[in-house]
C-alpha cells in the first residue's frame, strides 16, 4: 500500500490561476519524500490539497488506501503538518504545549505522558524542561514544533520547509530529527524545501515540479543520471569576479553554456577533455585569475536548474 497516490490532480483558483496541472505522483509508506520546485510551482497548494485545507478541480488523491475527499476526517487522524511558521506558545512551558497539542488530537492523558516522554528524549528536548520555550534557540523551537505535531504518532507527517532561515549547525541537527522519525517511529516523511543539499541528503524519493506539473520522480541517484555528460567547473574568489570572467567568456563564444553560481562557473563539457584543455589554456592567455577548474558529475542542483530553465539565473 502506497502512503498517498495522486492521480492528475487539478487545481484552478477562481482568479483562473491553475496552481496543478494534471499532477501525478506516489509516496511509498516510511519513505522520506521531497518535493522540489522554484516558487509557484505549486508545492503549497499541493500540501494545503493533501492536508484537507483545499478541495481540488479534478483529479484523485489516495491516502493510505482511503479516498482523501471521501473520508478527509479520518485522513487528519492519520496525518499531522509542520507549517514554515513555528506554532508553539512562548507564554507556556515545553511540556504544556505538548500536553496542550495531545488534548487537540483527544489524546488521553496516560498515553499522551508516555508518549511525550519518548518524544523529548528522541528529539534531544530533556535539557531544555527547565527553561521558559521563550528564550529556545530558532532550532530548538522547530524541533519542538515538530515533537508536538508528533504526540498524535501520524503514519505521514508534512513538513514545510523546517528549515528556512536555520544555520549550518541547526540544519544538520533537523535533519538527523527527520531520520530518527523515519527510523524510530516509521513515519512517512513529505517534505518541501528550497535547500538541494538537504534534499539529497534525507530523499528516499524526489519529486521536481513546475508550473503545476510533475518534472521528473525518483531517487536523488536516478535523478542525478538525467544529465549525461560531466560539467566544467571554474572557481574564483568572489563572485564578481566570476561574474565578470562570464560576460568575457559569452563574448568569446569558447563554452557551450555559462552558469554562474556564487563564486563558480559552470558549463556542459560532455566527456570531451579538449575543452577542459582549450578553456585552461584561454584564461591563462587572458591573464584572468581563477583559483580552481576541473570536470565534475552533475549534482542534484545542477538537475534542478537545467530541468526548471533557471540554468544562468
Amino acid at each position: 500500500m502506497l502512503a498517498i497516490e495522486i492521480n492528475s490532480l487539478v487545481k484552478q483558483y477562481k482568479n483562473g490561476v491553475k496552481a496543478l496541472d494534471n499532477l501525478s505522483l506516489k509516496v511509498k509508506c516510511g519513505e522520506i519524500f521531497s518535493l522540489l520546485g522554484p516558487n509557484g510551482a505549486g508545492k503549497s497548494s499541493l500540501i494545503n490539497i493533501l492536508t484537507t485545507f483545499y478541495k481540488p478541480t479534478s483529479g484523485n488523491v489516495t491516502v493510505l488506501g482511503k479516498d482523501l475527499y471521501k473520508e478527509p476526517a479520518w485522513v487528519r487522524t492519520q496525518i499531522a503538518c509542520v507549517a514554515q511558521r513555528v506554532s508553539i506558545d512562548d507564554h507556556l512551558s515545553l511540556m504544556e504545549n505538548m500536553m496542550f497539542q495531545s488534548k487537540l488530537y483527544k489524546v488521553d492523558n496516560t498515553t499522551a505522558k508516555k508518549r511525550i516522554s519518548t518524544l523529548i528524549d528522541s528529539f534531544g528536548l530533556s535539557q531544555y524542561l527547565k527553561y521558559p520555550v521563550a528564550s529556545y534557540s530558532g532550532g530548538v523551537k522547530r524541533r519542538l514544533d515538530i515533537a508536538m505535531n508528533m504526540v498524535s504518532m501520524p503514519k505521514i507527517l508534512f513538513l514545510d520547509e523546517p528549515t528556512v532561515g536555520m544555520d549550518i549547525i541547526s540544519r544538520k541537527t533537523m535533519w538527523k530529527t527527520m531520520q530518527k522519525i523515519k527510523e524510530d517511529f516509521k513515519t512517512t516523511i513529505f517534505l518541501t524545501t528550497h535547500y538541494l543539499e538537504e534534499a539529497d541528503v534525507l530523499s528516499d524519493t524526489i519529486c521536481i515540479m513546475k508550473e503545476g506539473h510533475e518534472l521528473i520522480q525518483g531517487t536523488p541517484e536516478s535523478l542525478k543520471q538525467y544529465i549525461k555528460q560531466n560539467i566544467l567547473h571554474i572557481g574564483f574568489s568572489d563572485t564578481q569576479k566570476a561574474k565578470e570572467c562570464a560576460s568575457i567568456l559569452s563574448k568569446a563564444h569558447i563554452l557551450p553554456s555559462i552558469n554562474v553560481r556564487e563564486n563558480s562557473i559552470f558549463s556542459d563539457s560532455g566527456n570531451n577533455r579538449k575543452i577542459f584543455k582549450n578553456i585552461n589554456k584561454w584564461l591563462l592567455e587572458n591573464n584572468i585569475y581563477f583559483k580552481s577548474i576541473e570536470i565534475i558529475e552533475p549534482n542534484l542542483e545542477d538537475v534542478f536548474l537545467k530541468l526548471t530553465g533557471m540554468e544562468g539565473r
